[in-house]
């Protein structure tokens, strides 16, 4: 089983260390996402976050549009307590 960690600038996970920011808005019903969620961005373009967080990424090579890889923690992720503490 991979073990990650979450730090205050980012996460480690299989031996490698990922640059990230956390960010907990208030979020309005028309976004669908739960109060107290937790969005993960990964600082650089070429920083992929754990598959784990299940990222989402809307690049799209065909239009040159670049994204960087975002992952949304809700309050009942087995994670939320460990990463509350960053935000």
């Amino acid at each position: 089983m991979n073990k990650i960690k979450f730090l205050r600038h980012g996460i480690k996970f299989d031996g490698k260390r990922v640059g990230v920011w956390y960010s907990k808005g208030s979020y309005t019903k028309i976004s669908k996402i739960p109060k107290g969620t937790i969005t993960i961005y990964a600082k650089k373009y070429s920083d992929s976050l754990p598959k784990i967080l299940r990222p989402k990424n809307e690049i799209n090579i065909q239009t040159d549009y670049f994204a960087k890889d975002i992952a949304r923690v809700r309050p009942t992720s087995k994670y939320y307590k460990q990463i509350l503490k960053y935000v």
